[in-house]
């Protein structure tokens, strides 16, 4: 194994993605497990079945039987989240990494129009169900086994900056970047490092029709040239952007003495100015 396996490989780590079958979380699946990684995908599979997903991830890495797996479950049910770690360690071995991709928006306000449901909906889904109740079950795993672990959290560039009417995002993502700073110097002492990836703005399942008016032309929409026009690297991000960034932080040869930190990966986005 030369330097750079050595630095970054990740054999014999077992990594368990949440929202493992949309876009970037899938993207980063696959990072993990071209890495050396067992890979467990978790999702509740509406509209984008698990199984499924994980097949595809089989297939496209070419991966050996046994390396790849398919939970369907809601992170948002605290019984649901523990029988899956049972269920993800009965088919893989002991989870070492947390990828916590769930994730989403729904709707687009004006402030005063908030629809209060709707805003709680969002938020359990992308503080609670995208965050919270994982990692509290998986550190309670860890700390009883005595594992060193490294979570990786999905947070944005709303962790930064307000985007204008998702308000519900905004402020759930926020939550994102600050609790990942918090838990990060709580699990320390026990080996778990706690780190995020903000992604700038990536195509996916949910915002393709709001950024992109024609899939043929690629022809944007307003709110698509807008992001365009602020990114310094004048494109939406690709999957591949996330590779680095994966490794890096899942990988505790390469950063074992890094937690609680978040790095954007947004062609500059952040950096805009006037």
């Amino acid at each position: 194994m030369n330097y750079v396996e050595k630095l970054f490989s990740l054999d014999g780590e077992v990594a368990v993605v949440t929202g493992g079958a949309g876009v970037l979380p899938g993207a980063v699946a696959r990072t993990l497990m071209r890495a050396g990684a067992k890979v467990a995908l978790w999702g509740r599979g509406t509209g984008h079945p698990v199984p499924e997903a994980a097949a595809a991830l089989q297939s496209d890495t070419g991966a050996a039987d046994g390396t790849v797996a398919g939970i369907t479950v809601d992170t948002a049910d605290e019984a649901a989240v523990a029988a899956a770690i049972e269920e993800t360690e009965a088919a893989l071995g002991t989870p070492t990494i947390l990828v916590n991709g769930v994730g989403g928006n729904r709707g687009k306000a004006p402030f005063v129009d908030i629809d209060v449901e709707t805003f709680t909906d969002v938020v359990t889904m992308n503080l609670a169900a995208g965050l919270v109740i994982p990692l509290k079950h998986f550190a309670r795993y860890w700390i009883e086994k005595g594992q060193p672990a490294a979570v990786i959290n999905f947070a944005s560039m709303t962790s930064y900056k307000a985007l204008s009417g998702v308000w519900a995002y905004n402020a759930a993502k926020s939550a994102v970047l600050n609790l990942t700073e918090g838990a990060a110097r709580e699990f320390a002492p026990y080996g778990i490092r706690v780190n995020g990836i903000a992604p700038g703005f990536f195509l996916g399942y949910q915002n393709r029709a709001l950024l992109v008016k024609d899939d043929a032309t690629g022809e944007l929409t307003e709110r698509g040239r807008s992001i365009i026009d602020r990114t310094p690297f004048g494109r939406f991000g690709k999957l591949d952007d996330v590779e680095g960034v994966t490794l890096f932080l899942a990988s505790s040869a390469a950063s074992g003495f890094v937690t609680g930190v978040t790095i954007p990966v947004d062609g500059g986005y952040l950096t805009d100015n006037i």
